[in-house]
């Protein structure tokens, strides 16, 4: 076993995901999810040596308790596992313009994290938590902070600006920021293998589709567009955020059918997306199973996800000039073979042509080209975050 082991924790409002991951070649030593956090039914479930177990947490419990747990009973169990390890890595979702690369966290930085918790008020205050228990079971560990925002921090004015007074940006830093960094700087680099391109030369549309979801436009190997804003709220129908809508909605909801602010917010974060226009689900399975029964809702829900998406990948032509490749990632992104052919069906304009046999294999962590000989690529890469947060953990820790 290796000796640069990184535990990655990634923190949210309600659960806590984590894996320990070999630094010098993205292996997976053990990976796992603690959920329903501040419910009777709190849980944890982990995978270790291709075994899967899982087990209640006491009632209640949040993230202080998942990482005890993780420390005691799974770590702690696997002899000399511990001795191993070098850091432990924190995926941020939001990093503002305060931090555009990876930092060792340190009171100043936790500082800083907690003053983006506005713009992403579901994720920062939970990776605030994760970090203080994480920092408590490992004293000794460097933690360190890797933000999905930092990637996007290459993109020019004319692209992160809202069309807002300039004093907005200048005085308060509203501005777009973007998400899924490490996803999509991911894929960018195995794009370019894939292409046999240097990353410097490749031009490409990343599409992280999960339960939150972006896209991304990457000239030369670096971020010059992308779906999400100031907040992951904006861009792409997502599991239930609303994606884009006109902001005046707001204020008619407000002034006319008597919302209240936080409903409506409440509404356009938890309520919406894949959960408000199917009234099934926010998870893409459940979706896919009642599209295939023909239930009305599901159906709107996987075209007007298909169809948003293809006029994203659409406009970034423009920022791009040559695209070399589409590439599909995230849960949906690499394994729903619908949503593949729904949207290069919409991308039709642009001569992209599915090869259905390879479509329908690349799947379950499978990557590949997925459009046919005579048509412009389009492939499936699975995304690999954790390994990009415990690479730069083990690059900060060497230095």
């Amino acid at each position: 076993m290796s000796n640069k082991l990184v535990l990655v924790l990634n923190c949210g409002s309600s659960s806590l995901k984590f894996a320990v991951i070999d630094a010098n070649n993205g292996d997976e030593v053990i990976s796992g999810l603690a959920e329903c956090f501040n419910l009777p039914d709190a849980r944890i479930k982990w995978k270790f040596n291709e075994k899967k177990e899982s087990t209640s947490l006491p009632e209640y419990s949040a993230h202080s308790a998942a990482i005890i747990f993780i420390v005691e009973e799974i770590i702690k169990k696997v002899e000399g596992l511990e001795a191993q390890f070098i850091a432990v890595g924190h995926r941020i979702v939001h990093g503002g313009e305060k931090f555009t690369e990876s930092v060792i966290i340190d009171e100043t930085v936790l500082e800083g994290i907690e003053q983006c918790s506005s713009l992403a008020p579901l994720h920062n205050p939970a990776h605030v938590l994760g970090i203080k228990a994480a920092q408590k079971a490992f004293p000794t560990l460097t933690q360190v902070a890797v933000f999905d925002t930092a990637y996007h921090q290459t993109m020019p004015a004319k692209a992160f600006l809202y069309a807002l007074p300039y004093n907005l940006y200048k005085e308060k830093g509203i501005r777009r920021y973007g998400m899924h960094g490490t996803s999509h700087l991911f894929v960018t680099n195995e794009a370019a293998k894939a292409l046999n391109k240097p990353v410097e030369e490749t031009n490409i549309i990343s599409a992280h589709l999960g339960n939150g979801a972006s896209v991304t436009a990457i000239k030369n190997g670096q971020s010059v567009d992308t779906s999400m804003g100031m907040t992951p709220l904006a861009g792409l129908v997502m599991g239930t955020r609303c994606g884009d809508i006109d902001p005046s909605i707001i204020e008619h909801l407000i002034e006319r059918e008597g919302y209240s602010l936080k409903g409506v917010m409440d509404m356009l974060q938890k309520q919406s997306g894949l959960l408000g226009i199917s009234g099934l689900s926010s998870d893409f399975r459940d979706i896919e199973q009642n599209y295939e029964k023909g239930h009305e809702g599901a159906i709107l829900a996987v075209d007007m996800f298909a169809y948003r998406l293809a006029k994203y990948i659409a406009s970034y032509a423009v920022p791009l000039g040559r695209i070399d490749a589409i590439v599909f990632t995230g849960g949906i992104g690499e394994n729903s073979v619908r949503i593949r052919t729904k949207v290069l069906d919409n991308l039709a304009i642009f001569g992209y042509q599915i090869d259905a046999d390879k479509n329908k294999t690349a799947i379950l962590g499978e990557a590949g080209i997925i459009t046919a000989d005579n048509s412009p690529i389009a492939m499936v890469i699975p995304t690999n975050e954790e390994w990009v947060i415990a690479q730069d953990s083990a690059k900060l820790v060497s230095a």
